[in-house]
């Protein structure tokens, strides 16, 4: 998979491989980490490389943010409107509004309830991509802004921690 992302963005002109790290980054499961890296291998300086990786990642982790609070804020004021009336059961489930599988939906929830915002942000690459997590968190009702403050400093984190690494891999390898 590296190969395929690495020869996307150095078949680039040069001029615009950075765009190519930026777009490789915002696709979920690659995120800021593996954007980095790719940039990393393809010769961008690593400030570049984690750079763009980082806004790429940002920026599609917003769009699934924004959207999931859409949905959200819809399905509620459904609930709230149809409360009187008999379309909804006491105990029926919550509608998920993420996207998930239900196993990984009741898993980054457990994990929501556990260590919160901030956890699941900073912990949340192990397990999904941050655009899934944070999304399933806004879905859950935490505090969009929160949700978003938490997961741009775990994407800074993880691209940083990945660039400098691949950086240094690269840097071994000369």
């Amino acid at each position: 998979m590296l190969d395929a992302l690495q020869d996307f963005a150095s078949s680039l002109p040069d001029f615009l491989q950075w765009f190519g790290v930026m777009l490789i980054s915002a696709v979920p499961f690659i995120d800021s980490y593996f954007g980095s890296v790719v940039g990393v291998l393809i010769g961008l300086p690593p400030a570049v490389a984690i750079g763009v990786a980082v806004i790429g990642n940002v920026l599609s982790m917003l769009g699934f943010v924004f959207a999931a609070h859409g949905v959200r804020s819809k399905v509620v004021a459904g609930k709230a409107a149809t409360a009187g009336g008999s379309t909804l059961s006491a105990g029926s489930p919550e509608p998920s509004t993420d996207g998930l599988a239900p196993a990984r939906r009741e898993k980054v929830r457990r994990a929501f309830d556990k260590y919160g915002v901030a956890g699941v942000s900073l912990l949340g690459p192990f397990v999904l991509p941050s655009q899934f997590t944070s999304a399933a968190m806004v879905s859950f009702g935490a505090n969009r802004n929160a949700v978003i403050a938490w997961q741009i400093v775990s994407i800074v984190i993880w691209g940083v921690v990945a660039g400098v690494a691949a950086s240094l891999g690269v840097a071994l390898v000369r």
